[in-house]
Protein backbone atom coordinates (compact mmCIF):
# COMPACT_ATOMS: atom_id res chain seq x y z
CA UNK A 1 0.00 0.00 0.00
CA UNK A 2 1.27 3.42 -0.70
CA UNK A 3 1.99 5.55 2.16
CA UNK A 4 0.59 9.60 2.45
CA UNK A 5 3.42 11.64 1.30
CA UNK A 6 3.76 14.98 3.25
CA UNK A 7 5.43 18.57 2.21
CA UNK A 8 5.96 21.14 4.45
CA UNK A 9 5.57 24.18 3.48
CA UNK A 10 6.01 23.69 -0.40
CA UNK A 11 7.22 27.29 -2.24
CA UNK A 12 4.72 29.06 -3.91
CA UNK A 13 5.95 28.55 -6.96
CA UNK A 14 5.16 24.64 -6.64
CA UNK A 15 1.38 25.97 -5.59
CA UNK A 16 0.74 27.88 -8.68
CA UNK A 17 2.37 25.05 -10.81
CA UNK A 18 -0.34 22.75 -9.31
CA UNK A 19 -3.24 25.48 -9.60
CA UNK A 20 -3.69 24.90 -6.14
CA UNK A 21 -5.61 27.88 -5.65
CA UNK A 22 -8.44 27.45 -7.76
CA UNK A 23 -9.00 23.59 -6.27
CA UNK A 24 -12.31 22.99 -4.27
CA UNK A 25 -12.39 24.11 -0.51
CA UNK A 26 -13.29 21.46 1.92
CA UNK A 27 -13.44 22.46 6.02
CA UNK A 28 -14.43 20.26 9.08
CA UNK A 29 -14.79 20.85 12.78
CA UNK A 30 -13.03 18.63 15.47
CA UNK A 31 -14.12 15.22 14.98
CA UNK A 32 -12.88 11.74 14.61
CA UNK A 33 -14.14 9.76 11.37
CA UNK A 34 -13.08 6.94 8.90
CA UNK A 35 -12.60 8.00 5.35
CA UNK A 36 -11.56 5.65 2.75
CA UNK A 37 -10.21 7.31 -0.40
CA UNK A 38 -11.76 6.49 -4.05
CA UNK A 39 -9.26 8.19 -5.78
CA UNK A 40 -5.49 10.18 -5.04
CA UNK A 41 -6.21 13.51 -3.33
CA UNK A 42 -3.58 16.36 -3.19
CA UNK A 43 -4.63 18.87 -0.39
CA UNK A 44 -3.13 21.82 0.96
CA UNK A 45 -3.95 22.80 4.36
CA UNK A 46 -4.79 25.96 4.77
CA UNK A 47 -5.71 26.02 8.49
CA UNK A 48 -6.51 23.42 11.33
CA UNK A 49 -4.68 20.24 11.94
CA UNK A 50 -5.35 16.69 11.58
CA UNK A 51 -4.09 13.38 12.73
CA UNK A 52 -4.36 10.03 9.83
CA UNK A 53 -3.61 7.04 10.54
CA UNK A 54 -3.60 4.35 7.82
CA UNK A 55 -5.12 0.93 8.21
CA UNK A 56 -2.24 -0.83 9.69
CA UNK A 57 -0.32 2.42 9.75
CA UNK A 58 1.62 4.50 11.68
CA UNK A 59 -0.21 8.31 12.19
CA UNK A 60 0.65 11.06 10.21
CA UNK A 61 0.14 14.58 11.79
CA UNK A 62 -0.46 17.22 8.83
CA UNK A 63 -0.89 20.99 9.66
CA UNK A 64 -1.51 24.14 7.72
CA UNK A 65 0.86 24.88 5.39
CA UNK A 66 2.05 20.95 4.73
CA UNK A 67 0.96 19.86 1.45
CA UNK A 68 -0.53 16.10 1.01
CA UNK A 69 -1.08 13.42 -0.90
CA UNK A 70 -3.11 10.63 0.17
CA UNK A 71 -3.31 7.66 -1.70
CA UNK A 72 -6.09 5.64 -3.70
CA UNK A 73 -7.20 2.99 -2.08
CA UNK A 74 -6.11 4.23 1.62
CA UNK A 75 -8.32 3.05 4.14
CA UNK A 76 -7.93 5.70 7.11
CA UNK A 77 -9.07 7.14 10.67
CA UNK A 78 -9.29 10.65 10.67
CA UNK A 79 -8.59 13.32 13.71
CA UNK A 80 -9.21 16.75 13.10
CA UNK A 81 -7.30 18.16 16.21
CA UNK A 82 -8.21 21.86 15.12
CA UNK A 83 -10.83 22.90 12.68
CA UNK A 84 -9.72 22.15 9.36
CA UNK A 85 -9.46 23.94 5.76
CA UNK A 86 -8.03 22.77 3.03
CA UNK A 87 -8.05 22.57 -0.82
CA UNK A 88 -8.26 19.61 -2.40
CA UNK A 89 -8.35 18.10 -5.56
CA UNK A 90 -8.67 13.89 -6.91
CA UNK A 91 -6.95 12.47 -9.61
Amino acid sequence: MSQIIVEHNPSEEKLKQLGVSSWSIWEKEVSKFPLDFGMTESAYLLEGEIHVTPQGGEKVVIKAGDFVVFPKGMKSMWEVVQPLRKHYKHS
